[in-house]
């Protein structure tokens, strides 16, 4: 794959004394070895690997302060560093730099149950979110299949299978502690339910992917843990007929957790992976939470919607040991659908529509995606209007690569036509730059460099990456 934007004519220089300075405060926490740099300059996406010129470990937000000042005093490009899952070429050094891995911020700080939230540092993970507050009879449902960072999810405005029925981090984050390019440390809000009190800095800092600031701590919404949890499968025909079921339980007002759709090869791909035996057809997955009896109704509804729309073996899957089973297959759908062609590299992409305009964007992207020469698949949190396709490359061929870009144009196209976005949950980074102005607008987008130029004048945060723009 060719590296987007020329990179390595973009790279500055990173002085001595900047590094100098890093060296003496920092110590072994600053590492120029290749194999950390090598670890730090590569994400799933399709974009060979970018690397930084030193990587800094943090532990407090008044360490991330630091960085900041030396880097914007020095114009070093500064790039934040949580899991590494990205997909769209996030936390890619394009102008080199110094990567800043917020791993090591990993504790819980505050879990208020009385008041569901909970406040973390940047690099705790959702998983060990979860784990910690289990005994609270809470949880935190925000989950993008990969075990991501909370400030990572924050900075990119995640989402994930329970989005239909909880939100996203957009709807989820209550309040924010920041650290600007110049180094000061901002706390967005306090964790009331709801503030008049001026512009609401949480929501600018949720999904600008490190460019505006650095978010060093997260305050989150929790939920009570539901009585009851069912999930059940669903096979269709076609892959039309389950997605227009998927549109008309929605439209009925069913409070369906999850529902998540998989096309016959991504069901094939992850019963070669988890050695599971669902039927190779586009299927559904549904989880549904409440009470005994609110469950129990719920399904019958969703049972009898999909039947109505030629829904075959409609299976239950009651033990949390199966849930747990089945979500973890679908959450692998990424790694298992490479294996359809083994040596390949994926080049994935999202788009998110109206949800009466998906089965149309559905129906006309496959019927592009089966005339390529690469094998793909399908996925998506269809009750939200939102689904993936992974495209499975020939690493070393740029027709190949050529044509996938293609069929991604005409896909966010489509989407942007049928009033939607060009990436509802993988966000822009470098892959999705290309159409902010289709979106958004030219005078949209202006305005978006120029909140940039307010908030980092300098350029030093994540440059390169959401708006295009030189200090």
């Amino acid at each position: 794959m060719n590296a987007p934007l020329h990179a390595e004519t973009l790279r500055r220089p990173v002085p001595a004394a900047c590094l100098d300075a890093l060296r003496a405060r920092f110590g072994d926490r600053l590492s120029e070895s290749a194999a950390v740099r090598e670890h730090h300059g590569r994400d799933e996406s399709p974009y060979p690997a970018m690397l930084p010129d030193a990587v800094v470990f943090a532990q407090t937000t008044e360490e991330v302060a630091e960085v900041a000042k030396l880097c914007n005093e020095h114009r070093v490009p500064l790039i934040p560093y949580g899991a590494g899952s990205s997909l769209e070429g996030h936390i890619l050094a394009i102008q080199g730099g110094i990567s800043l891995d917020l791993s090591q911020m990993n504790k819980v700080l505050a879990v208020n149950a009385e008041d569901l939230t909970a406040t973390v540092q940047a690099g705790v993970l959702r998983k060990q979110l979860n784990e910690e507050i289990r005994d609270t009879g809470l949880f935190f449902p925000i989950d993008p299949g990969a075990d991501a960072s909370l400030g990572g999810m924050a900075a990119t405005r995640a989402s994930g299978t329970n989005a239909v029925r909880y939100g996203t981090m957009r709807e989820n984050v209550m309040s924010l502690t920041v650290v600007t390019a110049d180094g000061r440390i901002v706390r967005t809000a306090g964790r009331a339910r709801k503030s008049s009190a001026g512009y609401d800095l949480t929501r600018i800092f949720v999904g600008s992917e490190g460019t505006l600031g650095i978010i060093t701590e997260v305050t989150v919404r929790l939920y009570p843990q539901p009585e009851a949890v069912s999930a059940a499968v669903c096979n269709f025909p076609t892959l039309d007929a389950a997605v227009q079921s998927v549109i008309e339980i929605i439209q009925m007002g069913v409070p369906v957790a999850r529902v998540e759709f998989m096309d016959a090869a991504s069901v094939r791909s992850v019963n070669l992976h988890s050695k599971l035996s669902l039927r190779e057809t586009p299927l559904l997955v549904f989880e549904f939470h409440g009470s005994p009896a609110g469950v129990q109704e719920q399904a019958e509804t969703v049972q009898a919607i999909t039947a109505d729309h030629g829904g075959m073996d409609f299976e239950w899957a009651e033990r949390p040991e199966d849930r747990s089973r089945l979500w973890t297959a679908r959450h692998n759908a990424y790694f298992a659908g490479l294996q359809l062609r083994p040596g390949c590299r994926a080049s994935t992409t999202d788009v998110c529509v109206p949800i009466s305009r998906l089965a149309d964007c559905v129906r006309d992207t496959v019927e592009e995606l089966d005339r390529a020469s690469f094998p793909y698949t399908i996925v998506g949190h269809v009750g939200d209007g939102n689904f993936h396709v992974l495209m499975l490359l020939d690493a070393d061929s740029a027709e190949e690569w050529q044509e996938s870009e293609a069929i991604n144009h005409n896909l966010v196209r489509r989407a942007i036509a049928a009033d939607g976005t060009c990436t509802g949950e993988h966000g822009v980074g470098l892959h999705k730059m290309q159409f902010m102005a289709e979106e958004h607008g030219e005078d949209a987008l202006e305005l978006m460099r120029s909140l940039k130029h307010a908030f980092d004048p300098n350029n030093i945060l994540n440059p390169g990456k959401i708006v295009s723009w030189q200090a």
